[in-house]
């Protein structure tokens, strides 16, 4: 197959499928078409989602739909203060063998078994178990004594977070919030998506959901993302929106010093960098641009960046410094190579 022919290939394999999940998730879901399309991003790149909002606003409800339309198994863990590690990674019990008479171990898999992994109110569960579900996302596999056991593929974990209860709360660590590819904040539907979602929710209804993809076609169109390039200046464009969020590197703007107490490391750019391609691919395209990466900023590197003390208390967000960010940062070449400040940048 020529490489034109395997393009043409790829851009409808994804469109397809693309086409057809936000179709049957329509049929549950009204409006979140932004949420949509990042969960579908984020799938295809092989990455985890956090997802935060208030009650009662679909997540649970997106998250378990979309995972019976790509015909994956799916467990749904209600994260709690009392949740052990063996919860939902699973335990070793010792069991007779009937015949023999003889006692041995055999180990019952916990609910981190499945390709989706729904964590509901991810941060209302202490360290200790948290840090058994990071060892899931980033190794995809877990240890149970000194035995380490392969997770499902493909392995997708998406988590909810409330923010607007503290009380009983275990906020995420930063070295657990950089394992997540995208942050996405789920917000209040539109009065005519909130009017679609009475009328249906209010009434018999009757959903039947058709699967889209097996796990081995998922598998396919992940790997089908990977080979889709990037040229050098998309990923010196992503690499120094990165850069400008660090402390204490040269060529950084003086409002970052001023807002920012931490900056976001490496794992930023390869996620901008995947995450452009799968959306490229998605839009209809085999190469990533500026756009791409521009789009994604922000769920990339909202939970990767800390506000320092005095941006908290004039009410900045992260959002907020990040659009500062893509507004002082040229998307062409040109421009972008001959400013002395960037060239600062690329020589650090």
């Amino acid at each position: 197959m020529s490489e034109s022919e395997f393009a043409a290939s790829a851009i409808e394999k994804i469109a397809v499928a693309r086409s057809r999940i936000l179709d049957q998730l329509g049929q549950v879901i009204v409006g979140q078409s932004d949420v949509m399309e990042e969960l579908l991003i984020c799938l295809m790149s092989r990455g985890h989602c956090l997802l935060e909002g208030a009650p009662g606003l679909a997540k649970t409800l997106m998250i378990s739909t979309l995972s019976k339309v790509l015909e994956l198994s799916f467990s749904r863990i209600q994260f709690t203060p009392d949740l052990m590690p063996a919860d939902i990674t699973g335990t070793e019990i010792i069991e007779e063998n009937k015949s023999t008479g003889a006692r041995e171990f055999r180990f019952l898999q916990g609910p981190l078994f499945s390709h989706v992994v729904l964590a509901d109110e991810i941060n209302r569960t202490p360290p200790k178990t948290q840090a058994a579900l990071l060892e899931a996302m980033q190794e995809r596999t877990v240890t149970v004594g000194r035995v380490r056991h392969e997770l499902a593929d493909p392995f997708f974990v998406l988590a909810t977070q409330n923010p607007i209860e503290q009380e009983g709360t275990y906020p995420l660590p930063e070295a657990q919030q950089d394992r997540f590819m995208f942050k996405v904040f789920v917000k209040y539907p539109s009065f005519d998506d909130e009017f679609e979602i009475a009328r249906r929710t209010t009434v018999k209804q009757s959903v039947k959901l058709e699967p889209v993809l097996t796990a081995e076609e998922l598998i396919e169109l992940q790997s089908l993302v990977r080979d889709v390039p990037a040229s050098d200046h998309v990923i010196r464009y992503a690499i120094t929106l990165v850069r400008q969020t660090r402390i204490g590197e040269p060529g950084i703007p003086d409002f970052v010093t001023e807002m920012l107490a931490w900056g976001a490391g490496p794992r930023s750019v390869q996620f901008l960098i995947l995450g452009g391609k799968a959306r490229a691919l998605l839009h209809g395209r085999t190469h990533v641009t500026t756009e791409d990466i521009q789009a994604l900023a922000k769920p990339v590197l909202r939970h990767r960046i800390v506000l320092n003390y005095g941006a908290e208390s004039e009410g900045v967000s992260a959002d907020d410094v990040i659009d500062r960010i893509l507004q002082e940062t040229p998307a062409k070449e040109d421009q972008l190579t001959s400013d002395a400040r960037f060239q600062k940048i690329f020589a650090s």
